[in-house]
């Protein structure tokens, strides 16, 4: 039997836009509050009487406060911003994804404007500068995609369809990840291999995608060393975290024509909303072989469109006492 009434509050300012959809879907009952996360006490208030909270920041004393609460769902995959100790009993922590079409599409457009320099074409033109072989004898050849070697560390969920959008341009892809558990027949790759193998993927990559997560393991996993090993005429992607590659030895590298470039999208400073800072203590801003994005690579309406409706879909499942899916962990 369906349990009527559930008492939702959405904290993420994300999910604002698609409001009118995400309230249409929900339940017939269903009490929906959008309070403002700046407002400590309407927050503290709208928690202690939710069922559902939304939201990957619940920190422990609004999680204390939230005595209802059944199912606390991030609209994203983190969910380390949620105190799940303090969550009462038996209560669901979910998440959602839906980033990987976005981050695929980013890193495919982002390798193919830095290759081939669009920005700095732009720059010229702008200026009246021809910037090609054919109107400057300066100006050299640039390198299409086709035929290139895409060096993917970390092959999860992202890896793989970011290397599906690859393969339209006739790239080879190699791939390199903890276990070394690719399967490199089935995927379309050269060869597959464990992180043992990274240097033999850095000499042979045209362009190298960082997409594997931030661990002990994985922190600094790109130095000076590793980028020495790279082509002198290749990109480095990066979608992963920033602290994956070391911050000085990137921007050394960049600085002195080691690798071709990068574009780089998780960094190594963050603002907190509003605030205008560079996202590096080094003047990464003052090169020209770099496109710098502000962790954006996944956000896109299209992103927030499938968590809401996965959101909405738990939501509905905890209305009717059925299954939750995409849980995490429980209180």
């Amino acid at each position: 039997m369906s349990a009527p009434g559930l008492n939702v509050v959405i904290a993420d300012t994300n999910l604002l836009p698609l409001r009118a959809e995400i309230e249409a879907d929900l339940p017939a009952g269903t009490r929906v509050s959008w309070p403002d996360r700046q407002d400590a006490e309407a927050m503290r208030a709208a928690v202690a009487d939710a069922d559902v909270y939304v939201s990957g920041n619940l920190p422990e004393d609004l999680a204390k406060a939230g005595e209802r609460l059944k199912l606390v769902h991030a609209a994203g995959a983190g969910t380390d911003g949620i105190a799940v100790r303090a969550l009462p009993r038996g209560a669901v922590v979910a998440n959602t994804f839906h980033h990987e079409k976005s981050i695929a599409e980013y890193v495919v457009a982002a390798s193919t404007m830095v290759r081939r320099d669009f920005h700095g074409q732009d720059a010229a033109l702008r200026a009246g500068r021809w910037e090609t072989p054919v109107y400057s004898g300066r100006a050299p050849w640039v390198n299409a995609l086709t035929g290139a070697t895409i060096g993917f560390v970390g092959f999860g969920h992202i890896g793989k369809i970011t290397w599906q959008r690859f393969r339209a341009f006739e790239a080879q892809g190699v791939a390199v990840t903890r276990r070394g558990e690719v399967d490199a027949a089935a995927e379309g790759l050269e060869w597959t291999s464990t992180i043992s193998d990274l240097g033999a993927l850095l000499e042979i990559s045209d362009v190298v995608v960082l997409s594997t997560p931030l661990t002990p393991e994985t922190t600094g996993l790109i130095g000076a060393a590793e980028l020495a090993r790279m082509r002198e005429t290749a990109v480095l992607v990066n979608v992963g975290r920033g602290p994956i590659v070391d911050e000085r030895a990137l921007y050394d590298a960049l600085r002195d024509g080691v690798i071709g470039g990068a574009a780089i999208d998780v960094w190594y400073d963050y603002p907190v909303p509003g605030e205008v800072k560079h996202p590096s203590s080094l003047p990464f801003h003052e090169l020209g072989n770099v496109l710098m994005t502000p962790h954006s690579s996944g956000l896109t309406r299209q992103t927030f469109a499938g968590r809401s409706a996965d959101i909405v879909a738990n939501i509905r499942r905890l209305a009717a006492g059925e299954q939750l899916r995409n849980v995490v962990t429980t209180a």
